[in-house]
């Protein structure tokens, strides 16, 4: 009797462990203090009901979408939401404000040592016209071209009031991706205001009607020989 036999072909070599892909350690936020566990975090968002407006949104759908995006990272997640609340027309960025009124430890540090720092001699705001940029007790102030250009239109018509369809006109074209409504154009004034710092109140409202400049004593303007098209 003959016994078949069977061609084998040679096996395939093993992978090394080598080739395996690495497991990768958990990422940390920070470290954490000796005999400490992070059990969480605070996330502040620094935005204002008229900025969540101008996105097409407002603040209950951003932190609903919030709650749902954690929901589907961690479902075992427990969520809490507090609103930050400040007097109308406080100064200084959304997210900063929203960090002291929450009594977060790091801001109110900042802001103690803030007001134990002696006061920095105030010298006055001068607006240049000429070279385009705002100068706040020595200091330029860090604004963008279209806060200066919303600021030199005030300027320029010193004392008369100027409402809101007149500075969307004035200052916006038609197809500016950018071009707010009457509504949110108080928004841009608020953040023009926000960089005046203690200065802020020469952008006076005139509520119900517009905007208006106010020209105090520390108030400097300097210009080209050309005056306001309002005194022609």
């Amino acid at each position: 009797m003959s016994i078949a036999t069977v061609d084998r072909a040679p096996l395939a070599p093993v992978p090394e462990a080598a080739d395996a892909p690495t497991p990768q350690p958990a990422r940390k936020l920070r470290s954490v203090p000796e005999g400490t566990e992070a059990r969480g975090f605070a996330l502040y968002v620094g935005l204002d009901e008229f900025s969540a407006i101008e996105s097409g949104t407002d603040l209950s759908q951003v932190v609903d979408q919030l709650k749902r995006l954690l929901a589907q990272l961690a479902p075992s997640a427990e969520t809490y939401a507090a609103v930050a609340l400040a007097p109308a027309g406080a100064g200084g960025r959304d997210v900063d404000v929203v960090r002291l009124a929450l009594q977060d430890p790091a801001a109110l540090a900042k802001h103690r040592q803030v007001e134990e720092t002696p006061a920095k001699k105030r010298t006055g705001v001068i607006v240049d016209v000429s070279r385009k940029r705002v100068t706040l007790d020595g200091d330029i102030a860090s604004l963008t071209f279209k806060e200066f250009e919303l600021l030199q239109y005030l300027v320029l018509r010193e004392g008369r009031t100027i409402d809101r369809s007149e500075l969307i006109a004035s200052l916006w074209v038609a197809d500016d991706d950018e071009a707010p409504n009457e509504r949110t154009i108080d928004v841009h004034v608020r953040r023009l205001r926000a960089k005046l710092g203690h200065y802020e109140d020469i952008v006076r409202t005139v509520r119900g009607v517009g905007y208006r400049f106010d020209r105090h004593a520390d108030v400097a303007i300097r210009q080209a020989t050309t005056p306001s098209p309002d005194f022609f």
